[in-house]
């Protein structure tokens, strides 16, 4: 029932049928119209009249984005307690003058987060995007610096190259230039008519987004011609600050809500044959680190949304669906934020355990640096896995030697027990790790 209609009602009723939409709009959900008619409305009241009232009630909360859809209507968003309480929760875990976590601060174990925060990402991300690989292949892969051998591998390294670019353009402005060069390396070898990397779509290439088995058409992107000022207009919101207040037309937009309406905007623009998604993302993370998120350096959102694809979807969908009303999205990916940064933690956390234990096995071992404490940590893991020296180099994002004088040591000390196969040499961890450390300390 449309907003007007709500207000025509008599004033006891109209103000019953308020209070109950502010209460459960104060439980933080922010429901669709597909969920909210699947429950009882207020006593007295029809789900149309209760869905009415709701979008009564958070009219005045909306501010206008300059993102237009199709027909030249804003996108709105709010601010509501819920998303007001999670940006909290992003400020004080990934910004500002927090303390880092001793693992992160040090310098000796800091490239150690990185490189799994690089591999996480690149593979979630690939994987939203139909990559068919396996994460014991992409990590051996990555780790080695063989070659992809499928599409599927070839967008993870793409998307893995991508990520450690990321901190070095998020000291350049955004322009097309850049999109465009974020979009070659996403892309790069994958896909079917390669002179599309790194270009905008052409109007006769016509593209929906849809169900791959029903083919229900989704979203129907803005025509091609419409594109060239779509991308300025969001290089111009992605270069905006919160230095922007008091000027004129100027407008406070929180910094992370501004990473994640880039995000969506790229997205739901479309402005290429294929690789949005992988793009989208790449520029959440260029706007995270670029307005001062330096944990997002060491975190990965796809990790999270690649375990439930729908709900990320139908964050899409939903703000589409109610008067392109982006709250949908933007709630989501705050509540995707706030469980990656968790993610992190926790991983941080099991990781000093592991440690610990570790140094307790090593304890009155010939002296071990933190590279060769953290090899011998994965093999006591993973008994039977080979080691080579370029993987070891890669991992801690050491030069070559140091990684080949790491792990030559640990093999004389026989922790690793070296073997040729064809004309390199690599390194098994033996089935007996844990009793060889034992007669080693005793």
């Amino acid at each position: 029932m449309p907003p007007r209609q709500i207000l025509a009602l008599p004033s006891t009723r109209l103000g019953t049928l308020l209070g109950q939409a502010v209460r459960c709009e104060a439980e933080g959900k922010y429901r669709h119209w597909d969920t909210l008619r699947h429950l009882t409305p207020p006593k007295g009241f029809t789900r149309e009249q209760w869905w009415g009232a709701t979008k009564l009630v958070r009219q005045p909360a909306l501010k206008e984005l300059p993102l237009r859809d199709s027909g030249g209507q804003p996108f709105r968003y709010a601010i509501t307690d819920m998303i007001a309480r999670l940006l909290h929760e992003i400020d004080l875990g990934a910004g500002g003058n927090i303390g880092m976590p001793d693992p992160i601060a040090n310098p000796q174990t800091r490239s150690q987060y990185v490189m799994r925060s690089l591999f996480q990402e690149a593979v979630a991300s690939s994987q939203l995007e139909g990559a068919a690989t396996t994460r014991a292949a992409a990590k051996e892969m990555l780790r080695t610096g063989r070659p992809p051998r499928t599409r599927g591998e070839r967008m993870i390294l793409n998307n893995y190259l991508t990520m450690q670019r990321i901190t070095e353009w998020k000291q350049r402005p955004l322009d097309q230039d850049l999109i465009f060069e974020m979009h070659r390396m996403v892309t790069d070898g994958t896909l079917d008519e390669p002179d599309a990397a790194g270009r905008l779509r052409r109007p006769d290439e016509k593209i929906t987004v849809q169900d791959v088995i029903t083919g229900e058409v989704f979203h129907s992107p803005p025509p091609a011609e419409q594109l060239p000022d779509r991308l300025k207009a969001l290089c111009e919101f992605a270069n905006g600050s919160v230095d922007d207040v008091g000027k004129s037309l100027g407008r406070f937009v929180h910094p992370a809500v501004r990473a994640i309406l880039l995000h969506f905007w790229l997205a739901y623009d479309h402005p290429f044959v294929d690789g949005n998604g992988r793009t989208a993302r790449a520029l959440f993370y260029w706007s995270m680190l670029r307005q001062k998120y330096w944990l997002f350096e060491f975190v990965s959102i796809s990790e999270i949304l690649v375990k439930a694809p729908a709900k990320y979807a139908m964050s899409f969908l939903h703000t589409e669906t109610d008067e392109n009303d982006a709250t949908y999205f933007l709630l989501y990916q705050c509540e995707v934020i706030r469980r990656a940064i968790a993610s992190l933690h926790e991983y941080i956390d099991a990781k000093s355990k592991e440690l610990r234990q570790t140094e307790t096995l090593l304890r009155g071992a010939p002296e071990l640096n933190h590279r060769q404490q953290a090899l011998i940590a994965h093999a006591l893991r993973n008994p039977g896995t080979r080691y080579v020296i370029e993987g070891h180099r890669r991992s801690h994002g050491v030069v070559y030697q140091t990684a080949r004088q790491d792990v030559m040591a640990l093999a004389r000390l026989g922790l690793l027990v070296k073997r040729k196969s064809g004309r390199a040499f690599g390194f098994l961890a033996p089935p007996d790790l844990a009793d060889r450390l034992q007669r080693m300390t005793s």
